[in-house]
This record gives C-alpha cells, sequence and structure tokens, in this order.
C-alpha cells in the first residue's frame, strides 16, 4: 500500500511488506506509545538491527503506515460521484466503508485512534488530499440537496454519521463480539441491510 524505494529486491520488498504488516498489529493494538521497534521485529521475526535497516526508526515506519492508511481511508470517498441517482451515489459509499471495515480493520482502528497523534507526527501535506477531497464531497452533497436529488440534509454530519455507523464495526469489534456475539456470524452483511434503507429513507427527497 505504500510506495516503495527504488531498487528494492525481491526479497527487500517481501521483507519490509512483512515489517509493515507487523507493525501495523502491534499499532493498532498498542497505539504509537504502546509500540516499540523490539515489539515490531519480534512479531516480525527478525532482529531489531534487521528492522532497521529497512526503517531508520519508529516514527518512519509510523508515518508509512499512517500514510497507506489514509490512502485507503480516502478511496472510498473519492468514488463518489456526479449522477442523476444521488441517494444511490451516497448508499454505494456506506456500502464500500462497510467493505472497509470488514477488509481492513486494522487500519481502522489505527487511524481511529492515532489520526490525532499522526496529524502531529506527520508532515502536514500527507493530509491535504483528505483535506481537499472532503470538501469537493462536501459540496457536491450540498448541491444535490439544493437540487432536490437528495432530502434536506446537512452535509457534514451525513459523512460523519457514516463514518460512524460504518467503522464502527471495526474500531469497536471487541464491544460488539463482548456485546452480541450471535450477531458476529453475519455482521457485516447484517449491517449492510440495516444501514441502507436507513440511508436511503433518510436521502429519498418526500413527493
Amino acid at each position: 500500500m505504500t510506495s516503495k524505494p527504488a531498487n528494492l529486491t525481491r526479497i527487500q520488498s517481501e521483507r519490509r511488506d512483512e515489517i509493515l504488516s507487523s507493525a501495523l498489529e502491534i499499532f493498532s493494538k498498542n497505539g504509537y506509545k504502546g509500540a516499540s521497534i523490539n515489539k515490531i521485529a519480534q512479531a516480525a521475526n527478525m532482529s531489531t538491527p534487521r528492522l532497521l535497516y529497512h526503517f531508520s526508526d519508529k516514527e518512519k515506519l509510523y508515518s508509512d503506515l499512517l500514510s497507506s492508511t489514509l490512502s485507503l481511508w480516502i478511496d472510498p470517498l473519492e468514488f463518489i460521484g456526479q449522477t442523476d441517482d444521488a441517494v444511490e451515489e451516497i448508499c454505494n459509499y456506506v456500502r464500500r466503508k462497510i467493505e472497509m471495515s470488514r477488509d481492513y480493520p486494522r487500519e481502522s482502528r489505527l487511524f481511529a485512534s492515532e489520526i490525532l497523534i499522526g496529524i502531529e507526527r506527520a508532515d502536514d501535506s500527507l493530509f491535504d488530499p483528505l483535506h481537499q477531497i472532503f470538501r469537493d464531497k462536501i459540496e457536491l452533497i450540498q448541491r444535490w440537496s439544493n437540487e432536490g436529488k437528495i432530502a434536506p440534509v446537512d452535509p457534514y454530519h451525513l459523512i460523519y454519521s457514516i463514518w460512524a455507523t460504518t467503522q464502527h464495526y471495526a474500531d469497536f469489534d471487541v464491544q460488539i463480539r463482548t456485546l452480541s456475539p450471535q450477531k458476529m456470524e453475519n455482521l457485516f452483511d447484517d449491517a449492510e441491510a440495516f444501514l441502507i434503507p436507513m440511508y436511503t429513507k433518510l436521502l429519498t427527497p418526500s413527493r
């Protein structure tokens, strides 16, 4: 998911991916402060000096993970485009966010738990794409509302609510497993079956 240095051998590239996967596991469970290079090296089944050969320090490793996670975060939002069926377009975004929670739970937890710390640690320019795309989609949703393609809605709170209702399944997985373990088998199918009609009803203009 992250950009790789040029001229890596196949083995170096594979080792780098193994380190990033292990780092994702450690960071998503323990946060930045709770993670250490030693823990990540142990998870990757390599020595700490060998890990530091690929990544100079914990902050560099974290920054690369944050960058790739940001790309995942942006992609579903970026797909929202101009259409005559605005309600379905937004519901498709909800579906993509549910898929993200299912397929990338560690990345979602990393972003949710570390975003404020990450912004402080990373170059501000790293987050420019998210800021711009977010503003563009807010303007698009507001235009749809003004044109009557969707019911009147605050575009900011609509996006925030979609994030809250979809990412919850990844970010609070432990809570769901504890409170309703019987729901886990078909969790994401059930979530889609519940959320899509809810957002459809909210967004469909009254005739």
